[in-house]
């Protein structure tokens, strides 16, 4: 007779029953990322931005290489963290103080770890939140990222007992004076010509709203394929045997790729934003699947100088992607407040541009 531990050796993921806030989690396993991934990166979202493409705008915006795409450092890091955080999640609900920091370059390495800050029971009873704040280090020690999300998970038991609901204090924003400019990022002979926008952070004004014209399908291999490079473990993005009997009957693409494609949109208007300094907050409003074309157009909420770098300002952008719809109207809510159903990103972050 053989003794099957097979139980004992794999892993199914965290439920809600199984996070309590306080709980310190570390996640498997480090990254090292390559120009490969960087690569492909590019290939899955068509992003254009000009020093994270090309070595030379890179040195002229003073850095020594072009570094990894900061969507791409926090979708690797946000893949460190599924299979504790989100494996058993029905929905990523949203993002809030993010703080980018020193900048990742190829064969670099990425650590994780993530506290939890608080849980509420949803009403049906089967499900509950979970908020985290998620934190990335390269091996070197310095810091990557940190932010926080919410994310819905599935009970493991429905008839468990809830727990004291703690939901945390979130603030509306990232101050401007704690955005951090990575070392060496000093555009001083940044060629706007060779990087495809003319504009800087003088161009623009708060209240202004920019369509981004351009609309990209997502292929359902390409999809996969991006949640596969994030080593993002979530079944509802891959698993279509399982989610043929879930919510939706079919796989959810990951909303962090649909957050890549907008950003990637944006540089036809938004050209010269070197670097994605911080979250400040970000809803994924309605699915997306396989064969929706995305859309997008952003609002300039805000502008701040950074001190200490004269060259250097940032712009609090509000960058909205759509599903099959042209952003020429920038449709956001409806009369009663709710987001429209084409909605399906409303996403709040701070960008450094040249002056």
């Amino acid at each position: 007779m053989t003794h099957d531990g097979s139980a004992a050796k794999t892993s199914a993921g965290n439920f809600f029953e199984d996070f309590s806030p306080g709980q310190v989690i570390h996640h498997a396993t480090p990254r090292t990322v390559t120009e490969a991934d960087a690569t492909l990166y590019l290939a899955l979202t068509g992003s254009r931005f000009g020093i994270h493409c090309s070595a030379a705008l890179a040195r002229m915006a003073g850095l020594p290489r072009p570094p990894i795409e900061d969507l791409l450092a926090f979708h690797l890091v946000f893949g460190r963290s599924v299979p504790d955080i989100s494996q058993n999640a029905v929905a990523n609900l949203g993002y809030a103080e993010g703080r980018f920091g020193t900048l990742l370059y190829p064969h670099d390495t990425i650590t994780a770890s993530s506290t939890v800050l608080g849980v509420k029971e949803n009403s049906n009873g089967r499900t509950g939140t979970v908020w985290v704040r998620t934190e990335a280090r390269k091996d070197d020690g310095r810091d990557v990222l940190s932010y926080v999300r919410w994310v819905m998970v599935n009970k493991r038991d429905p008839a468990s007992p809830a727990p004291e609901p703690i939901v945390p204090k979130l603030p509306d924003q990232v101050a401007a004076d704690r955005l951090k400019v990575p070392p060496g990022l000093r555009p001083r002979h940044f060629n706007r010509v060779l990087s495809g926008s003319l504009h800087r952070f003088d161009s623009y004004a708060v209240g202004e709203r920019i369509d981004h014209v351009d609309g990209m399908t997502i292929d359902e291999a390409e999809h996969r394929l991006a949640t596969r490079l994030y080593q993002n473990t979530a079944a509802v993005h891959f698993n279509a045997h399982r989610e043929r009997d879930g919510r939706f009957g079919r796989c959810l693409v990951y909303g962090g790729h649909v957050l890549s494609v907008a950003r990637a949109l944006s540089f036809n208007g938004l050209g010269n934003v070197l670097h994605v300094a911080a979250i400040n907050g970000g809803t994924h409003a309605n699915p997306v699947f396989a064969g929706d074309t995305i859309y997008a157009w952003s609002e300039i909420l805000d502008r701040a100088d950074l001190p200490g770098h004269p060259d250097l300002g940032a712009l609090r952008i509000r960058l909205v992607a759509l599903k099959d719809c042209p952003a020429r109207d920038f449709p956001l809510r409806d009369t009663g407040g709710s987001y429209r159903p084409e909605v399906v990103l409303d996403f709040d972050y701070w960008g450094i541009l040249p002056r």
